[in-house]
């Protein structure tokens, strides 16, 4: 299953920033009382019910207007609707039913996607009636809300939930079993040429496997005596006059991209770093338990001194910090350099997240490192760590079975990931780490 996305749009003012942040639990949209704060397109990871989804936040819709900022986010918004699982359309109870309201509603009517309208700031009785005039807009489902107290969320997340399959374990077929690597990255810093230097080098695709319609293209490879799966996220229906919208586009595609990966090629152009955006992502795939490589492309147009290679490395880790075991590979697609290096590091790091150490090496190694630094006394508690194992999950994570679990802090936590790092092969992994009662 790729994963569920929940694209939020509405007219601008009514409260979708501050309903994004009650879906996330975190203040990371800007929240201002004007209209069209939001121009920054907000993604990030939502959890309900034991199950996770993506959320996305356009800008406020505006239709018809001619300010081009305005025609921007609408174009937003028409790709949201493209591209979600479902839509969350807000208006606001205390200015009830306006024209860009019915314009929107229009719209969205059209769309075979489930949407459900979502009335914010019902925060009284009072308003509740007043709200009662959204039924008017002709959808099935209308929902209450105050995004400020959270009022009404939970039923309304209980029926996304609904939507979203539970995982299918029993689809695990040849081509399921095989490795896939996602090529995402800002739009032009080389996805497509490196998909097609590694396509047009050994033309040995065995079958293109088609994504459903509207996803991301999956090609399987059988390369230098591997098999793999390549998703691509590079220029897939690329409409005329979108490049604009290519920022917004090329994110929805990534986080797709990243659900239906294991391992995520980041590629970066070496003349122009890291953007906010990648590290937006490269935390998004972390946080989903995927493995990473940091491919810098375009390296044949950088300067090169003795040490560039290191201390390009150096900057890059600094800002990936905390997670920071990473290969980074610098790449020329043009010029085929490094390409396969990559491809073969992406399998190593598919092999990192299988990795299965046993119960009795990993106490073997583990309580000699904790012997060796203690967990600091926390109010006056001294903490003793009687044994790890590894849990049985598709991400490395391990249970630290110990007295007072709560009392461990992240130092500690990230002292115990640098020694598991340290004597097994986790890079380009996220590991996780729980603390239990024994």
């Amino acid at each position: 299953m790729a994963g569920f996305t929940v694209a939020i749009v509405g007219r601008p003012n009514v409260g979708k920033s501050t309903f994004f942040n009650r879906l996330l639990e975190q203040r990371k949209a800007i929240v201002e009382d004007t209209p069209g704060v939001t121009r920054d397109r907000q993604y990030g990871v939502a959890e309900w019910n034991g199950k996770s989804f993506n959320v996305i936040d356009t800008g406020g819709f505006v239709a018809d207007s001619e300010d081009v900022f305005e025609r921007e986010i609408r174009k937003q918004v028409a790709i949201a609707i493209d591209e979600a699982s479902c839509i969350l359309f807000v208006a606001d109870a205390a200015t009830g039913i306006t024209d860009l309201d019915s314009n929107m509603a229009d719209l969205l009517r059209r769309s075979t996607k489930p949407v459900f309208l979502v009335v914010n700031k019902v925060d009284n009785n009072e308003r509740l009636l007043e709200a009662a005039e959204f039924y008017s807009l002709g959808f099935d489902e209308v929902h209450f809300i105050a995004a400020i107290s959270g009022s009404g969320t939970g039923d309304l997340l209980d029926e996304v939930t609904a939507l979203i399959p539970d995982d299918n374990e029993d689809e695990m077929s040849e081509e399921a079993a095989l490795p896939k690597f996602a090529i995402i990255g800002q739009p032009n810093v080389g996805k497509s040429s490196l998909l097609n230097a590694l396509v047009g080098a050994e033309r040995t695709i065995v079958s293109d496997i088609a994504g459903t319609t509207r996803d991301t293209i999956h090609t399987r490879y059988s390369l230098f005596q591997k098999d793999f799966i390549l998703i691509d996220t590079a220029g897939i229906r690329r409409k005329a006059k979108v490049h604009e919208d290519l920022e917004f586009y090329s994110v929805i595609r990534a986080i797709k991209a990243l659900d239906e990966a294991d391992v995520c090629l980041l590629l970066l152009d070496a003349e122009k770093g890291i953007a906010a955006q990648d590290l937006n992502i490269f935390s998004l795939a972390a946080r989903k338990g995927k493995g990473v490589v940091v491919l810098v492309n375009k390296w044949d147009l950088v300067e090169k001194q003795t040490n560039t290679a290191r201390d390009y490395e150096k900057v890059l880790k600094q800002r990936l910090a905390p997670f920071s075991d990473v290969p980074i590979i610098f790449i020329s697609a043009k010029d085929k350099i490094r390409i396969y290096q990559a491809i073969e590091t992406a399998i190593q790091v598919f092999e990192n997240r299988k990795r299965r150490i046993t119960t009795s090496e990993l106490n073997e190694v583990m309580q000699k490192a904790i012997a060796a630094y203690h967990p600091p006394v926390v109010r006056g508690h001294s903490i003793s760590i009687k044994y790890v194992t590894q849990l049985p999950t598709a991400v490395p994570s391990f249970a630290f079975f110990c007295n007072f679990p709560e009392e461990v802090k992240t130092p500690y936590k990230n002292y115990l990931e640098n020694q598991l790092r340290a004597n097994f092969e986790f890079t380009g992994v996220p590991v996780r780490i729980f603390f239990r009662k024994k």
